[in-house]
């Protein structure tokens, strides 16, 4: 959980409308894109989320329970390359809660299971670190209007005090 100094229908605007182009506020997806027909942010909509150049590192996910009047959905994976969770058990719940009108507070709360499962102590480490460098991004994104790189990150990650 963050506070973002934005108001929530700005935020909403980048996590839950602009769901296809999750890789302009994400520093490590490469490349997304909505497929399977989907052709906007709501109910069903599926996305691609590309880790790497190449496309064999990936995430095929699905919005559900698309709430916009409470900025909130649930985002499930249902195919994963190079990743090793369980597409059946991993999903992400998103929330966007108002705090005034130029302030908000982000939610991300992931659920997932790996394969194998020992796995899992090693992806917990990793998940919140991307969490908390998805919400710097987000923030910066929103600031700037710039798109957040894996290349640029690094400097950008200088401009945010951890919290």
């Amino acid at each position: 959980t963050k506070v973002i100094p934005f108001a929530a229908e700005k935020v909403w605007s980048v996590v839950g409308e602009d769901y296809g182009a999750i890789a302009n506020s994400h520093p490590k997806i490469v490349s997304s894109e909505y497929i399977n027909g989907t052709l906007k942010a709501g109910e069903g909509a599926e996305r691609v989320c590309n880790f790497n150049d190449k496309g064999t590192k990936f995430l095929k996910e699905k919005m559900v329970n698309y709430d916009p009047e409470n900025f909130t959905f649930v985002n499930t994976v249902f195919q994963a390359g190079g990743f090793p969770v369980d597409p059946d058990v991993t999903y992400a719940i998103y929330k966007v809660r108002p705090i005034d009108a130029n302030s908000s507070e982000m939610s991300f709360e992931m659920h997932f299971r790996t394969k194998p499962a020992f796995m899992g102590g090693m992806a917990q480490g990793n998940f919140e670190k991307l969490i908390g460098d998805y919400f710097i991004a987000i923030e910066h994104h929103l600031k700037t209007g710039e798109k957040v790189t894996k290349d640029n990150f690094k400097q950008i990650r200088k401009q945010y005090p951890t919290r």
